[in-house]
């Protein structure tokens, strides 16, 4: 396969699953602190967007899921595999942005005048990590095989082929246009 076309694959879906796992994790983390503003959740937003998208373009992410999913002995693409491949892209974006959005809330609500010592680090990151890995997840599970086909439809291949396909459809004769 080109691998033009393989980076811009991975170039769309890297962005499109780093807005949505932003998205949706900075909306739960800043809606579980209790204290829920639209510019607070905005400033989350960002930051973990651009946290999201730093991983995403330092990790060959595919690579990593993909050999998890070969070094278990899985059919490629089965449930099982889906499973572990969202697990593996689970446990390498959601604890290092969930560390990041945490200590965000944490020094700004001690900015705020909330005071330190009722502040506890750690009981606030564990609540988070395992929301956010159980949200992370189911993410990345659902949206992750839908933004490939897009982007495999987008750069001109079959998504159910592996690979480009010149001719159309598969059950098409060539030139006539017509189904079997």
């Amino acid at each position: 396969m080109d691998p033009k076309k393989m980076r811009k694959i991975g170039i769309t879906v890297n962005i499109c699953m780093g807005v949505t796992m932003s998205f949706f994790l900075s909306l739960i983390g800043t809606g579980m602190s209790g204290h829920f503003t639209v510019p607070s959740w905005l400033v989350s937003f960002l930051i973990s967007t651009a946290v999201s998208l730093i991983i995403g373009f330092v990790v060959p992410m595919k690579r990593v899921t993909e050999g998890a999913s070969r070094g278990l002995k899985l059919k490629p693409h089965s449930l099982t595999a889906r499973c572990v491949e969202s697990l593996v892209s689970d446990f390498i974006y959601t604890p290092v942005m969930t560390f990041i959005m945490v200590f965000y809330a944490y020094k700004s609500a001690i900015s705020h005048g909330a005071p330190a010592e009722s502040m506890n680090f750690g009981r606030m990151f564990l609540g988070s990590f395992g929301i956010g890995m159980a949200a992370g997840f189911l993410l990345a599970f659902i949206f992750m095989p839908l933004y490939v086909k897009m982007a495999m439809k987008k750069n001109g291949i079959d998504p159910g082929q592996g690979g480009p396909n010149p001719r159309g459809p598969v059950n098409e004769k060539p030139g006539d246009g017509k189904n079997r």
